[in-house]
């Protein structure tokens, strides 16, 4: 069973979000087309006036090289080999090697990339719509990657390694199967999880080939492509993005400029530009780059090159130099033949600092996708709500509000003075007016004392109010507690639970599952009943 809400009636994401979702003029600059199958059909011819035949080989050696040595479906090779097709595009997304997947939204990111690839084949059928997880394997924040929650219980791998984190061993993680054997339990999914884990984890030397066999193994049959874009021939393609960056600065030019117009309309901003937005990768040290006089320094080193140095090092190391936030965008449409990017609220609120960089790059910016986002309860939450007479749209309101409204529900006693303000401001109307007729000066008195006696009014309407909160306190408890099992620690389920918790109920199938419900273009908040799901005990 499915409920879909507005994103603007969830309360839980920001006004960028829903401006976007509902295609406000407000971004008419910043865009190129917003998402629907006809603006896809025409970033797609954008693309094919722009995208160089001559890469598109290179990178399918890249991908043949990457999955020559892991279990492939038919249908993810052909996918691959399409790409060398000039009327071939990929839709993608990314995301950073979260230990296990992480959070739930990232599997949600990547079945709406794989359902709007399909959905895009389906509707124009003389071209072909590859599915791409870009993983982020040169991120350096290991600390926000290293765990996964399991029925509230942090899973987190400790190291000491630094650098990119795709280059990070995994040798020591192994310590972590004693803990995922006493949370998953001993059920025949749950050694099915344990085992999926020890595959991807043990039987793979760093972060990144763990990554690319995990995500390979959960979404293989539907196609998806991996792509791992730390190789030099791939970072060949850039070359003379990175050497425009090192040396003339367009980016921090262009996105501080784009960025000051998105604060002018409201907005806040996500990132902020540097001066260079390169790092450089050595011996397990991801270096961010500063320019100094006429020379290259690595920050918190003391090593620096000249700038002929630098640029040799460029072409013929392309991949020891690793793009930041601002660039890393960029360097995916160069290298890929790509029409839609989708990701998470804050993802598009960085994107849409940049397509004045990309035009001065003469480089098509993609269409912007908000991911799919789901709640999903089980049949016993919806038997609880109806007993508690809570509807799901109630469920997404503030504990105070929920609390609140809840109490207004099942008191007796009606909690609201607003017949006796409304009383009470009539009669401040004549004093006024009488005041007005003798002596305007005592205007600023009545004023103070109408003020005082609506703040009265209002504090006792609030005393009441706790008074019956505490008087009806198991039931507003019952009521909270389910909202903390749907809304833990007062945010969105999808950015807490990890795929372990619905593959123990639902197995292999779960994707399917929800592949079958998701629908990337809705532009809609899903709520999805499975029957099947009670691994939190609902």
């Amino acid at each position: 069973m499915i409920d879909c809400f507005k994103y603007r009636d969830t309360n839980h994401f920001s006004e960028l979000v829903y401006d976007y979702v509902e295609q406000n003029e407000n971004f008419d600059d910043f865009i190129s087309y917003f998402p629907s199958l006809e603006n896809l059909e025409k970033q797609a011819a954008d693309k094919a006036k722009s995208y160089p035949a001559s890469t598109r080989p290179i990178l399918v050696e890249a991908l043949r090289s990457q999955y020559a040595y892991v279990e492939t479906s038919q249908q993810t090779k052909d996918h691959i080999e399409a790409l060398l097709l000039e009327n071939t595009f990929t839709i993608t997304t990314g995301h950073q090697l979260n230990l296990f997947t992480g959070p739930l939204y990232f599997i949600y990111k990547i079945i709406s990339t794989v359902n709007l690839a399909e959905e895009m084949t389906e509707k124009y059928p003389d071209k072909n719509f590859v599915p791409i997880y870009w993983m982020a394997s040169e991120d350096h924040d290991f600390e926000e990657i290293n765990f996964f929650d399991f029925k509230r219980k942090k899973i987190q791998w400790s190291s000491e390694q630094t650098g990119a984190v795709g280059e990070f061993k995994t040798e020591d993680i192994d310590a972590l199967i004693p803990q995922l054997e006493e949370v998953f339990g001993t059920s025949k999914r749950s050694q099915e999880l344990i085992q999926l884990f020890k595959r991807a984890y043990l039987e793979h030397s760093n972060l990144s080939d763990a990554t690319f066999y995990l995500v390979n193994q959960l979404f293989k049959s539907y196609g998806l492509v991996v792509l791992e874009p730390q190789k030099a021939s791939l970072k060949k393609l850039f070359i003379n993005e990175m050497k425009t960056d090192l040396l003339d600065q367009k980016a921090a030019t262009c996105v501080e400029e784009q960025s000051k117009r998105l604060v002018e309309k409201g907005y806040q901003l996500q990132v902020n530009p540097r001066e260079i937005n390169l790092f450089y990768l050595k011996e397990n040290e991801r270096l961010r780059i500063a320019r100094v006089d006429d020379q290259f320094q690595l920050v918190d080193t003391d090593i620096r090159f000249t700038k002929d140095a630098f640029l040799k090092e460029l072409e013929e190391h392309p991949e020891r130099f690793s793009p930041n936030v601002i660039m890393r965008p960029l360097y995916q449409e160069v290298i890929l033949p790509n029409i839609c990017y989708i990701g998470g609220g804050g993802e598009l609120a960085y994107w849409l600092q940049l397509k004045s960089f990309f035009d001065k790059q003469n480089t098509p910016f993609p269409v912007l996708l908000l991911r799919n986002s789901v709640l999903i309860y089980s049949d016993k939450t919806e038997k609880k709500m109806k007993n508690l007479n809570l509807s799901l749209s109630e469920l997404f309101l503030t504990p105070d509000q929920l609390a609140e409204k809840q109490t207004h529900k099942i008191t007796d006693i009606k909690i609201d003075f607003s017949q006796q303000m409304d009383f009470l401001k009539d009669q401040f109307t004549q004093l006024y007016q009488l005041s007005q007729r003798t002596d305007p000066s005592f205007e600023g008195a009545v004023a103070a004392q109408e003020q005082k006696q609506l703040n009265g009014l209002k504090h006792l309407e609030k005393r009441l109010m706790k008074a019956q909160k505490r008087k009806l306190k198991d039931e507003l408890d019952r009521v909270l507690s389910l909202q903390e099992l749907l809304f833990p620690n007062e945010g969105l389920q999808e950015r807490s639970l990890n795929f372990s918790e619905i593959y123990a109920d639902c197995g292999s199938d779960f994707i399917k599952i929800f592949k079958t419900q998701l629908k990337p273009l809705s532009g809609e908040f899903t709520c999805l009943r499975l029957d099947v799901y009670n691994s939190i005990k609902q």
